[in-house]
């Protein structure tokens, strides 16, 4: 008697079913398999845009951040299909949707202890960017469970599952030790972030790092943080020694974003750690004064926060609030305020051919919501241009 063979069609990550005899095998889309050749490439279709599917499937993790919206953007620019595990309610990421054409971008529910869920969201992909990052603890996640362990666990599980790209972002000035300026033993989120980058190495030996400085744009937790009113003592904001020879060099999230996707591109970033950082180096009070000219807010003076305890207690209270900190203060964020951006001559976001953004070309945009008055209709020069600060190009 001849075997009648049917294809059963059952959904992505299905496989096909032979009927023998009454008896079916077949395997469901919630069955774990690895990559051995995914060969994306040959999959390649369109003109490349977003109505075009480059050959890259990438999962992103922490997607709903304020970095990783700028990733997606570009990925889903360059016809890219993206897988977004999300936690919580999926309303805060059905937005990163519009990102790429219909179908293109997918979301998966997972947590970061879930190891199923993991193999689940990056089973289908050649690529892994993990930006998960928080700049305080919460009572669900110390620092060490999320920069260290969950990095370790994302990294090890990509291996496992034969994804070909791990991007890992790091934080600048995490390589090293440092003293501390309030905390004994310097910045928590410093030295867990540089433990994650060990971990890492360990399970993805070939993983691609980052190190960004501080990074600014809409939405983002640097210019907003200063402008911010519970930044500020009234008309005063304190600053780690006054701001006085602490060294910035902020970079903005366009060109990040724009280094990680080159970094995808570029077969020699395998392995590489790049140092993500501006054009330009100021320091910290130049660029507090500045930041309050532009927003037009007379009478601002800063002092050194040492000898300011009640700053203190104020940074330590908001560490307790049920959610998010006020304007995310907290004393590990003011700690890491003293930590000058050093780099070590790794490479840059110019040796991945990014074209760097200038602070002064994004100022006024990025702090005209803060602007003194910002209702007002001005006339055409009628406030004189804010000076710009002293730096040093990099």
């Amino acid at each position: 008697m001849a075997l009648q063979k049917n294809i059963i069609l059952l959904g992505l990550g299905a496989r096909v079913g032979v009927v023998a005899c009454g008896g079916v095998q077949v395997r469901h889309s919630s069955d774990v398999h690895s990559l051995t050749n995914p060969n994306l490439g040959t999959l390649k279709r369109g003109r490349g845009g977003r109505s075009s599917f480059s050959g890259d499937v990438a999962t992103v993790f922490g997607a709903s951040g304020f970095v990783g919206r700028y990733v997606c953007n570009r990925l889903g620019k360059v016809g890219s299909q993206i897988i977004i595990p999300y936690r919580g309610d999926h309303y805060d990421v059905l937005r990163l949707k519009l990102v790429g054409d219909l179908g293109q971008v997918l979301f998966q529910p997972y947590h970061l202890c879930d190891e199923e869920a993991i193999r689940k969201a990056v089973k289908h992909s050649n690529i892994v960017i993990n930006l998960i990052g928080r700049d305080f603890e919460t009572r669900n996640f110390t620092f060490e469970q999320v920069n260290v362990e969950g990095a370790y666990r994302l990294a090890r599980i990509s291996k496992e599952m034969g994804v070909k790209k791990f991007i890992h972002v790091s934080a600048l000035n995490s390589d090293r030790e440092h003293e501390g300026y309030i905390l004994k033993g310097g910045s928590k989120f410093l030295r867990t972030k540089g433990e994650g980058e060990q971990a890492v190495r360990e399970a993805f030996p070939e993983a691609t790092i980052f190190r960004p400085s501080d990074v600014f744009g809409q939405e983002d937790r640097f210019l907003r943080y200063y402008a911010g009113l519970w930044r500020h003592q009234f008309r005063w904001v304190p600053l780690p020694k006054g701001g006085n020879d602490v060294w910035k060099q902020p970079v903005f999230v366009s060109d990040l974003a724009q280094g990680i996707i080159n970094a995808i591109k570029e077969p020699q970033a395998a392995g590489k750690i790049y140092e993500a950082v501006g054009p330009r180096r100021y320091e910290l009070r130049e660029l507090v004064d500045w930041f309050h000219r532009i927003m037009r807010k007379d009478g601002y003076m800063s002092y050194d926060m040492k000898w300011d305890p009640f700053f203190r207690l104020k940074a330590q209270l908001t560490e307790f609030c049920p959610s998010w900190p006020v304007n995310t203060l907290t004393r590990d964020k003011v700690e890491r305020e003293a930590v000058s951006d050093t780099t070590t001559g790794l490479p840059t976001l110019e040796d991945l051919g990014v074209t760097l953004t200038k602070m002064e070309d994004r100022m006024d945009w990025e702090l005209k919501p803060w602007r003194s008055g910002s209702y007002y209709d001005e006339e055409l020069g009628e406030f004189e241009p804010p000076i710009p600060p002293k730096y040093i190009a990099a």
